[in-house]
């Protein structure tokens, strides 16, 4: 009985697995298909034929290295900056005493719960005043902040046991070496969680990126590649090279996913243990 089980179960997320993995094999092989391949049976994964020059049509098309490139620096130091604040924000909720520490969280944590747009005219207007607007560097300064990643430290955070804060306040260590030689050391797996979490949630940001970036080399890539499907005309004709163009998107996406997602796994996993 038990193995029936563990066969229905398996073949439950085997189905799941593959209905969710389906949608981007698809993508990979349309970018290699020919026009008339993709629309006479758009089901069936094996060309006929490779066409390996979409991904060049698309290259010579529109500039997506330096998309992609935007893109990643952008997101890399977005991530980066928002963890070294999230970091900060969540040991001084956790671990000092003050006047309004829960009310700061709760309103911190209210914030989430209101649509991005509802902050998107306020942060133009200021970018605007600083010089910022069209420009990569007020993308990343319009998003230092991060909630979620300030509520998964937090919660993170609060399981370092006390004994440990006070024996290294005992010794002499300061504030900041506590926090970044004892807590964020013993929270590795939660702090690589956000960090893939954030990357993803950066790097396919398109509504506030189209707002303030408006010149062609400063574009990322989700605002790139829509332009671009935008600029073929008839989708039906360019399908292909705008799927090798999506498929070249999506690359750095895969490549931190590939590094990181042990980390991923294993956080999930500590975090069910412990629940």
């Amino acid at each position: 009985m038990e193995r029936i089980q563990r066969l229905v179960i398996f073949t439950i997320l085997l189905l799941c697995g593959v209905l969710m993995v389906y949608p981007m094999i698809w993508m990979l092989v349309s970018s290699v298909k020919s026009t008339s391949d993709v629309f006479s049976d758009s089901l069936r994964l094996i060309p006929t034929a490779f066409h390996w020059e979409n991904f060049a049509n698309a290259l010579a098309a529109a500039p997506f290295l330096t998309y992609l490139w935007n893109s990643t620096w952008t997101t890399t130091i977005i991530v980066v900056l928002q963890l070294l604040f999230a970091s900060m924000v969540a040991y001084a909720l956790t671990q000092f005493e003050f006047f309004g520490r829960r009310g700061l969280f709760a309103i911190t944590l209210g914030t989430y719960m209101l649509p991005s747009a509802t902050t998107y005219i306020p942060s133009y207007v200021i970018l605007g005043k600083l010089n910022l607007l069209n420009s990569l560097w007020g993308l990343v300064i319009s998003n230092l902040a991060n909630v979620f990643s300030i509520f998964l430290l937090r919660q993170a955070f609060l399981k370092v046991p006390k004994e440990v804060i006070e024996a290294a306040r005992s010794d002499g260590a300061s504030e900041w070496s506590i926090l970044w030689c004892i807590v964020v050391p013993m929270n590795r797996n939660t702090l690589l969680n956000a960090a893939l979490i954030s990357f993803v949630s950066s790097f396919n940001d398109y509504l506030w990126p189209s707002l303030i970036l408006n010149d062609k080399h400063n574009m990322v890539i989700s605002v790139g590649l829509n332009q671009f499907s935008n600029s073929l005309g008839s989708f039906e004709k360019s399908f292909p090279i705008v799927m090798a163009g999506t498929a070249l998107a999506v690359i750095p996406l895969i490549v931190v996913y590939v590094i990181l997602q042990r980390y991923f796994v294993h956080s999930v996993q500590t975090a069910s243990v412990k629940g």
